[in-house]
């Protein structure tokens, strides 16, 4: 299939509006897919490459070159996708790692989506289509507890938990240093890495974004920290705990040391995600899931541990 350009006059209702916001609107896009696109310079604004925060004008040529898109991927199963908790309206699972939440352009490998279907479970069909139930993501290669809306009604009430940030997200990630003070909050936007390379970064035009940490034990060289979001930024804590200069171990992506990782035994970021609390959306009871360690985060620390 050949690339579809699409060119339009950008409508008068989205006068003024940030590129990447009209662009998802015009075209029926995520607005994290529309970045994508302005990101591979695939989207021109009045004849030029822009960026995502570019403010856009009523009448304003826009081109749009959109990338052939290949057919979906049949659901398989996935290994090691553990299912802790399932009603008629929600399923709460464990992911492992090398896991994506669900379909992208650019991923290949297994799905949370994809994973549950296979296995026979119902999932809401709200939202983009490739994205069926889910109400919030974990990185690919961070583990631990999701939850994952089956009924139209739970999904409706997940998003706006987690919008309104009813939702109580705990995280425990092992960084690099000690924090001071060994108990914080960073609060900087986040936003795409001007490198344009996939990273994220604390930007000055970025979105509100919110972490608390609190050191639980310190190590020789290492932390391990246990991290409570009010936001939920792509990359959140991995961007913030590297803004402060106490990267996730092994996270390569954003500047961990190697040589550390290697010494640990990792392959990925230290980072897992231990807990999910929330109001269940039929009843309104309080709900609180739980994730162990996988083997490979408990082996680093059983190193570290023993050499302190």
């Amino acid at each position: 299939m050949m690339p579809v350009e699409r060119l339009l006059a950008v409508p008068d209702g989205l006068d003024g509006e940030r590129l990447d916001n009209a662009l998802a609107r015009m075209f029926g896009l995520s607005r994290s897919r529309a970045a994508e696109l302005i990101g591979e310079g695939l989207v021109l604004l009045d004849g030029r490459p822009a960026a995502k925060s570019d403010r856009v004008l009523a009448g304003e040529p826009l081109q749009v070159t959109l990338p052939p898109q290949r057919p979906p991927e049949p659901p398989r199963i996935v290994e090691g996708l553990a299912v802790l908790y399932e009603d008629d309206d929600i399923i709460v699972v464990d992911k492992p790692r090398g896991v994506a939440a669900h379909p992208t352009p650019g991923w290949t490998g297994p799905t949370v989506t994809g994973g549950l279907l296979a296995a026979g479970h119902q999932l809401a069909t709200s939202g983009a289509a490739e994205r069926q139930g889910i109400v919030h993501r974990l990185d690919a290669n961070t583990t631990g507890v999701m939850v994952v809306a089956k009924s139209e009604p739970a999904y409706s009430a997940l998003k706006r938990a987690f919008r309104e940030r009813t939702m109580d997200k705990r995280y425990h990630a092992l960084v690099q240093g000690h924090p001071d003070p060994l108990r914080g909050t960073v609060d900087e936007p986040i936003g795409r890495h001007p490198s344009g390379d996939g990273r994220f970064a604390v930007v000055s035009d970025g979105r509100p974004s919110v972490t608390h940490y609190d050191t639980l034990e310190a190590f020789r060289g290492a932390s391990l920290v246990s991290v409570d979001l009010e936001t939920g930024r792509t990359h959140q804590i991995r961007v913030h705990m590297t803004a402060i200069r106490h990267p996730v171990v092994g996270d390569l992506f954003y500047g961990a040391d190697p040589v550390l990782a290697a010494r640990l035994g990792l392959t990925r970021q230290w980072l897992h995600a231990v807990s999910l609390a929330f109001a269940h959306p039929t009843d309104g009871r309080r709900v609180e899931f739980h994730s162990d360690y996988p083997a490979d985060l408990s082996h680093a620390l059983d190193i570290l541990r023993a050499e302190s």
